[in-house]
Protein backbone atom coordinates (compact mmCIF):
# COMPACT_ATOMS: atom_id res chain seq x y z
CA UNK A 1 0.00 0.00 0.00
CA UNK A 2 0.78 3.65 -1.02
CA UNK A 3 0.76 5.98 1.88
CA UNK A 4 -0.16 9.88 0.66
CA UNK A 5 3.58 11.05 1.50
CA UNK A 6 5.01 8.86 -1.25
CA UNK A 7 2.37 9.67 -4.05
CA UNK A 8 3.09 13.10 -3.61
CA UNK A 9 6.21 15.04 -5.40
CA UNK A 10 8.74 16.94 -3.28
CA UNK A 11 8.19 20.43 -3.67
CA UNK A 12 11.78 20.83 -4.66
CA UNK A 13 10.88 19.54 -8.32
CA UNK A 14 8.22 22.24 -9.03
CA UNK A 15 10.07 25.93 -9.81
CA UNK A 16 8.38 28.19 -6.94
CA UNK A 17 5.58 30.63 -8.74
CA UNK A 18 8.11 33.52 -8.05
CA UNK A 19 10.54 31.99 -10.15
CA UNK A 20 8.22 31.47 -12.67
CA UNK A 21 6.71 34.88 -12.63
CA UNK A 22 10.59 36.41 -13.65
CA UNK A 23 10.66 33.84 -16.16
CA UNK A 24 7.84 34.04 -17.86
CA UNK A 25 7.88 38.17 -17.94
CA UNK A 26 11.35 37.79 -19.40
CA UNK A 27 10.64 35.82 -22.08
CA UNK A 28 7.43 37.90 -22.77
CA UNK A 29 9.28 41.11 -23.23
CA UNK A 30 12.20 39.18 -25.40
CA UNK A 31 9.68 38.18 -27.39
CA UNK A 32 8.07 41.44 -27.91
CA UNK A 33 11.27 42.63 -28.37
CA UNK A 34 12.11 40.56 -31.11
CA UNK A 35 8.14 40.98 -32.55
CA UNK A 36 9.14 45.01 -32.50
CA UNK A 37 12.30 44.75 -34.04
CA UNK A 38 11.12 42.50 -37.07
CA UNK A 39 8.00 44.54 -37.71
CA UNK A 40 10.45 47.78 -37.86
CA UNK A 41 12.98 46.29 -39.83
CA UNK A 42 10.23 45.31 -42.68
CA UNK A 43 8.30 48.40 -42.32
CA UNK A 44 11.59 50.75 -42.87
CA UNK A 45 14.33 49.40 -43.10
CA UNK A 46 14.62 45.77 -45.35
CA UNK A 47 13.40 46.70 -49.32
CA UNK A 48 9.82 46.46 -50.30
CA UNK A 49 8.74 43.51 -51.57
CA UNK A 50 6.96 44.64 -54.47
CA UNK A 51 6.68 47.86 -56.61
CA UNK A 52 2.98 48.59 -57.70
CA UNK A 53 3.58 50.94 -60.68
CA UNK A 54 0.17 53.00 -62.31
CA UNK A 55 -0.68 55.78 -64.57
CA UNK A 56 -0.12 58.28 -61.54
CA UNK A 57 2.32 57.32 -59.52
CA UNK A 58 5.19 54.25 -58.34
CA UNK A 59 5.11 52.76 -55.11
CA UNK A 60 6.69 50.25 -53.07
CA UNK A 61 4.59 47.40 -50.91
CA UNK A 62 6.31 46.50 -47.43
CA UNK A 63 6.20 42.70 -46.91
CA UNK A 64 3.15 42.00 -45.11
CA UNK A 65 3.42 38.85 -43.91
CA UNK A 66 6.59 39.93 -41.66
CA UNK A 67 5.22 43.43 -40.82
CA UNK A 68 1.77 40.49 -39.65
CA UNK A 69 4.37 38.41 -37.99
CA UNK A 70 6.97 40.74 -35.95
CA UNK A 71 3.47 42.55 -34.87
CA UNK A 72 1.53 39.10 -33.47
CA UNK A 73 4.54 38.73 -31.64
CA UNK A 74 5.33 41.94 -30.39
CA UNK A 75 0.80 42.07 -29.05
CA UNK A 76 1.72 38.05 -27.64
CA UNK A 77 4.84 38.79 -25.63
CA UNK A 78 3.40 41.96 -24.47
CA UNK A 79 0.45 39.80 -23.23
CA UNK A 80 2.52 37.19 -21.94
CA UNK A 81 4.78 39.55 -19.84
CA UNK A 82 1.63 41.84 -18.94
CA UNK A 83 -0.38 38.85 -17.71
CA UNK A 84 2.72 37.56 -15.99
CA UNK A 85 3.29 40.64 -14.34
CA UNK A 86 0.16 41.52 -12.61
CA UNK A 87 -0.95 40.85 -9.10
CA UNK A 88 -3.01 37.74 -8.58
CA UNK A 89 -5.60 38.05 -5.67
Amino acid sequence: MISNEQRTTPKDQNPKPKEMKAALIIVGLLLAAIGGVIAYRALYLEPASAVVITNTEVREVPNTMRILGGAALLVGGATIAFLAARRKR
